[in-house]
């Protein structure tokens, strides 16, 4: 990649839009909440932490990544995790974040709601202060629970449904099919949230199907496998269904063969509103952009292209039109000058 070519990246502004702020707990956070909170962790280095991070497959991902949430058990713990990833994101040109959490990874273990709700948005605060980053919080059920659980994270969340801006679907997808959340999705529109799920990573696309159809989604996270349906392909297309693509995720976990082989210019050349994000940069070797970098320099992508990504990340955003309208002006800008 040129010095030119990494600097345009660097500065081009972007929304990062699939972001789980609990894979953005990187090893040397991790070694300092264990001492400051006196957790014990199954590691005597951050090298080991590292090399602990060899995994192939979506499940020794999920089982490393609910072990170091562990140590993660107040306020000042949530809202120094997401202080960390806002100062790497903006770093990286992003200008508005939507980050997803899982609270039932820590109500599972005794962490009130509130610590853990109260501790991000104080982070997200102090983003915007810093940097004038804007954020948005999309609360995840995990799909390896069952929905009787989903119902009970999203009543124990009311108190602060004001401040969510959606609710998601994360965690083991084989197995374990949207469907499964008709009825809480449901009555999370009820109450006026956004809805978005992972669906089409490692499953198959009658999951991206069945989000669409029986979730009734609003954004799409994922969703490559999509292209294996010419006939889902061209639907997405044709409603401007957004599409959280992660590429390092998806090599890291085996879904793609390498980045040489990632499907994103494809994407675009079909006409999907396809956007680039990091999904749990801790783990998965880059924060937004890297992933940038990454598919610029295998997919051989231009500025055209990349700007693309990154106006589609502000139109998938749940900004509001002038929100966004502003943030694309900023864009046409920033690209003008640097054409």
């Amino acid at each position: 990649m040129t010095i030119d070519l990494a600097t345009f990246i660097a500065g081009l502004p972007k929304a990062e839009l699939h972001l789980h702020i609990e894979g953005s707990l990187e090893p040397e956070l991790m070694f300092a909440l264990a001492e400051r909170n006196g957790v014990a962790i199954p590691f005597a280095s951050v090298e080991e932490v590292r090399a602990a991070y060899n995994f192939s497959n979506l499940q020794d991902f999920l089982d490393i990544y609910y072990a170091g949430a562990n140590v993660l058990q107040t306020e000042a713990d949530f809202r120094d995790l997401a202080a960390a990833y806002f100062d790497r994101a903006a770093a990286d040109g992003v200008v508005h974040a939507e980050i997803f959490f899982d609270p039932q990874t820590h109500t599972d273990r005794g962490i009130a709601m509130a610590t853990v709700v109260e501790g991000l948005l104080a982070g997200m605060a102090a983003a915007e202060v810093k940097h004038g980053l804007t954020s948005k919080l999309i609360l995840c059920f995990l799909r390896h629970l069952d929905e009787e659980a989903a119902f009970a994270t999203l009543a124990a969340a009311e108190p602060w449904l004001d401040k969510i801006a959606g609710v998601g679907l994360d965690s083991s997808e084989v197995g374990h099919p949207p469907e499964k959340f008709a009825r809480v999705f449901a009555a999370a529109r009820a109450k006026g949230l956004k809805l978005v799920a992972h669906a089409g990573e490692e499953g198959p696309p009658d999951y991206v199907y069945q989000a669409l159809d029986v979730l009734g989604i609003d954004r799409l996270d994922h969703g490559n496998r999509s292209l294996e349906d010419p006939v889902l392909t061209a639907r997405l297309a044709r409603t401007g269904m957004t599409l959280t693509v992660c590429p390092l995720s998806n090599v890291k976990l085996c879904n793609v063969v390498s980045i040489e082989e990632h499907p994103i210019d494809r994407m675009l050349r079909e006409g999907l509103r396809a956007t680039i994000n990091s999904d749990d940069p801790a783990y998965f070797g880059g924060y937004i952009g890297a992933n940038y970098e990454a598919v610029a320099t295998a997919r051989g992508l231009g500025k055209s292209e990349l700007t693309m990504l990154a106006r589609n990340s502000f139109l998938g955003s749940f900004l509001t039109d002038d929100e966004a309208a502003g943030h694309l002006a900023r864009l046409d800008a920033f690209v003008e000058g640097h054409s």
